[in-house]
C-alpha cells in the first residue's frame, strides 16, 4: 500500500484526469434511475459490456418497477442468463421491484439508506445510483479503484470502507463528482491489474507505484 498522496499532489493528478476527458461517463447503459438500478446490481462479478448487451432489448419493455413485474422472473431470466449469477440476480430484481411498487409507488428513492434496503444493492450500487442519477459525489469503490487508489497513492486503504473515507478526505471538492469515474476509467483502461500500462500513463511521475512497467 503506497502512502497516502499530499494535497497538491492531487489536485495535480485530478487536473490531468480533468484535461484528458472533462466528464467521464459511466459505461452502463440505462435510461432512468431503475434502469440503472438494476444494471447496476446486473453488474456484480460481470462487465458492463455484457450486461449492456442482456439488458438491450430488456430494457425496451420493462423500464418501470411495474413492467418489469409484468415480465415476471422467467422473462428477464430469459434477457439475462448470460450474465453470471443471473438467477439469484433475476429474484433481486424482482424483489425490489416489488418492493418500489408497493412501498414507494414505483420511484427510485435517493437516499443511500433506502436503496441500500432493496434486494441486491449494496453501498457500491447505492453510490453508483446516488452518483450518475442524482449527481451527488457518493463515491463507488470496485476492484478498479481499489487498487488504482492503493497502487498510487491518491486514496490508499486497507478495505473498501477506508478507500471511500480516503477519497472523501482527499481529493479536493471541485474533483469530487468525477473522482470515482476517473479512478474507475485508469483502472480499466490504463492501472490495469496484471499489465499496467505505466509508459503511457498520465500521471507516472506522479504515482508512488513501487514496481511501475517500463
Amino acid at each position: 500500500m503506497a502512502k497516502q498522496l499530499d494535497y497538491h499532489t492531487i489536485r495535480a493528478i485530478f487536473t490531468r484526469f480533468h484535461e484528458a476527458e472533462p466528464e467521464p461517463k459511466g459505461e452502463l447503459d440505462h435510461v432512468n434511475a431503475y434502469t440503472l438500478v438494476v444494471a447496476v446490481a446486473l453488474s456484480a462479478q460481470a462487465t458492463d459490456a455484457g450486461v449492456n448487451r442482456a439488458t438491450r432489448e430488456l430494457f425496451k419493455i420493462a423500464d418501470t418497477p411495474q413492467k418489469m413485474l409484468d415480465l415476471g422472473e422467467e422473462g428477464l431470466i430469459e434477457h439475462i442468463k448470460t450474465i453470471g449469477l443471473y438467477r439469484n440476480k433475476a429474484k433481486n430484481v424482482m424483489k425490489l421491484s416489488k418492493i418500489l411498487v408497493e412501498d414507494y409507488g414505483g420511484i427510485v428513492p435517493n437516499s443511500r439508506a433506502a436503496l441500500q434496503s432493496l434486494p441486491g444493492v449494496g453501498r457500491k450500487t447505492a453510490n453508483v445510483v446516488l452518483n450518475m442519477w442524482w449527481h451527488y459525489p457518493a463515491q463507488a469503490v470496485d476492484t478498479h479503484i481499489f487498487r488504482v487508489g492503493n497502487r498510487t497513492g491518491i486514496c490508499p486503504g486497507k478495505n473498501v470502507d477506508a478507500v471511500e473515507r480516503a477519497i472523501e478526505d482527499n481529493i479536493p471538492v471541485d474533483f469530487q463528482q468525477h473522482a470515482h469515474h476517473w479512478l474507475i476509467l485508469h483502472g480499466r483502461y490504463h492501472c490495469k491489474a496484471r499489465k499496467p500500462m505505466c509508459p503511457t500513463c498520465i500521471i507516472r511521475d506522479l504515482c508512488q507505484f513501487e514496481d511501475k512497467t517500463i
